[in-house]
């Protein structure tokens, strides 16, 4: 049981454990009175909130008179199309719905915290954890598709005789960068989300906007950074010349 809740948790607590319970047991832990956590509730209110958006976006949708949410969204689509040929290549606009995706999500994530009564979900390690384990098998997944039995080859180095050196280093180097985008993306928005909290309780006035205006400069960083790397890795992945 959690020492503090949420209200939008203690709802879901009060009224769907069964329901928390069920997803519990299919993964094989043992029933909870109270099993739901502060980060799963927010992770669900804020897919819906996306789906939301969309589903209003969808049908407003014009070439010739866009309203202000298309004019947002075609603009952070240019962005990233233009990020993945930067870092990916002429056949990077493939990656982008992933790239796009794994960027809005987390900017929301990283956003959604400066709401009254809600916090954000990426200050908890899981959830940085389980961007960065997508992140890891969506570029692996995608290295095999694009250069098939040779993907492994890509462990071996540039010439058979160093294969035994370099295997074990680009295994380790693999497996660092889940954790890596892990802990930056969980540490700088934990450490924002308590400070902007600490002066929140300190004052009322004008200091807490200046570190809630720090807040959110660091979770539009963040989610580029995490969406960045995220281009390199498949970017190297699907590399042809290797």
């Amino acid at each position: 049981m959690q020492e503090s809740e949420l209200w939008i948790t203690r709802i879901f607590n009060d009224y769907l454990p069964a329901l928390g319970n069920f997803f519990l047991g299919l993964v094989g832990i043992h029933p909870d009175p109270r099993p739901w956590a502060d980060f799963v509730v927010m992770q669900l209110v804020l897919a819906a909130l996306l789906m939301l958006v969309f589903a209003l976006l969808r049908p407003r949708l014009s070439p010739d008179r866009p309203g202000v949410l298309q004019h947002t969204f075609e603009l952070v689509y240019e962005f990233v199309h233009g990020q993945a040929e930067d870092q990916v290549g002429h056949e990077g606009a493939r990656y982008v719905p992933y790239f796009g995706t794994i960027f809005i999500f987390i900017l929301s994530a990283n956003l959604i915290g400066l709401i009254p009564c809600f916090e954000s979900p990426t200050s908890y390690p899981y959830v940085t954890c389980g961007c960065a384990m997508a992140t890891f098998f969506y570029y692996h997944l995608k290295g095999i598709q694009a250069t098939g039995f040779k993907y492994p080859l890509q462990f071996m180095g540039p010439i058979w005789w160093l294969a035994p050196l370099m295997l074990p280093i680009e295994i380790v180097s693999h497996l660092a960068r889940p954790l890596s985008l892990t802990v930056r993306l969980y540490a700088n928005m934990f450490a924002g989300e308590q400070v902007t909290l600490v002066f929140l309780g300190m004052t009322k006035f004008l200091i807490p906007v200046v570190f809630m205006g720090l807040h959110i400069f660091v979770g539009v960083v963040q989610a580029y950074i995490f969406m960045l790397l995220t281009m390199v890795y498949v970017g190297g992945a699907v590399a042809h010349e290797h």
